[in-house]
């Protein structure tokens, strides 16, 4: 393992995030794709002969791939502003989600132990 720790600016890079969101994007358009047989004889000579109704699944998995695209970067920003900018320049050593003291001291367990005596 290396000593060296990534701060927050180097994992949220706006390029990152922008290759999340179409990453995101392409699936939707594939499965779209796939779903509505676009890859298929019997639609792809139906949209050759001019019998096929509505949006073809070309259209179709565009729209549905940048609307992904669109959903995908606006929900990344906005979880972004939820940092607060000081902790960006901060190391990650240890994982996000645990607690800032080791060693399970839980500020509940004390006041339910307090209840509880008295």
């Amino acid at each position: 393992m290396s000593d060296e720790k990534p701060t927050r600016r180097d994992i949220l890079r706006p390029l990152h995030l922008l290759l999340i969101a179409a990453g995101c994007g392409v699936f939707a358009m594939v499965v779209t794709l796939v779903s509505t047989g676009a890859f298929t004889s019997r639609v792809n000579a139906s949209i050759a002969n001019g019998t096929y109704d509505g949006l073809t699944p070309l259209a179709l998995g565009l729209v549905v791939g940048g609307g992904a695209f669109i959903v995908t970067l606006l929900i990344l920003a906005m979880l972004i502003l939820a940092v607060d900018p000081a902790d960006v320049t901060k190391t990650i050593d240890r994982p996000v989600l645990y607690d800032e003291k080791p060693g399970g001291d839980d500020p509940d367990s004390e006041a339910t132990g307090r209840r509880a005596s008295s």
